[in-house]
């Protein structure tokens, strides 16, 4: 197993290990539908002594580039939906695990708002686990898509898509610094364009550049990008 893998199981660094996920990575057009990210994992590795350890991980996240109150609170309803339809403590853990997670330290503001994120679960017998898994994998779309209804016709100009790929640089430098799931398959030598496909087609840098005051622009960093209690 790789780094990325064992940072939380030094005894398994040497492991043999198997792996299944599948991820979905939607960057729209249009900046004012969100960029929106799914994975769910599952990983199993065989200890030098023959024993076996399983654990599922994944979660889904959005990253608006324009913000809607509406759209939020809507996505982290059916996430909390999601989880409790298994236990009802798990949406507060695995949300505020997002926050934490889709973090940029060096920026020090979120990635987006947010969702669930969990790893090493293992805590239920398999077939629970492997329950929730699936409730938050098929949630997933239930989540995403009337967003995308409502907002793939808005208006939109130049400003608006330079703002779109100013952020998205944000979402590049989190997916090649922090993202566990980029850095296991650099590290373990996996298929460079699979791993990449994460990242969006066009961005852009701007030295020191700030948003006019109250500005939607502004907005996003000031209100949206900020862990909040959105249900």
């Amino acid at each position: 197993l790789p780094q990325a893998a064992t940072a939380k199981r030094l005894e398994l660094m040497d492991a043999q290990f198997e792996a299944l996920g599948v991820s979905s990575v939607i960057h729209p057009r249009n900046p004012f539908v969100p960029t929106a990210h799914m994975n769910v994992r599952y990983f199993q590795a065989t200890k030098s002594n023959g024993e076996v350890v399983w654990w599922f991980g994944g979660g889904y996240d959005l990253t608006p580039y324009y913000g809607f109150e509406e759209d939020c609170i809507h996505f982290h309803k059916i996430a909390k939906n999601a989880c409790d339809n298994i236990h009802p403590d798990f949406y507060a853990r695995f949300k505020k695990n997002a926050d934490d997670y889709f973090y940029l330290k060096h920026r020090k503001e979120c990635r987006g708002i947010g969702g669930l994120f969990f790893d090493d679960f293992n805590e239920l017998p398999f077939e629970e686990c492997f329950a929730f898994l699936k409730n938050v994998g098929n949630s997933f779309v239930d989540a995403y898509l009337p967003i995308i209804s409502k907002r793939k016709s808005h208006s939109y100009n130049q400003q608006h898509r330079d703002f779109q790929r100013y952020r998205r640089g944000r979402y590049v430098e989190f997916n090649l610094v922090y993202d566990r799931g980029t850095l296991f398959g650099l590290q373990f030598g996996g298929r460079i364009e699979s791993i990449l496909m994460s990242l969006p087609p066009h961005v852009q840098w701007k030295y020191n550049w700030m948003p006019e005051k109250n500005s939607p622009e502004e907005k996003l960093t000031a209100y949206f990008l900020k862990p909040r209690e959105w249900v």
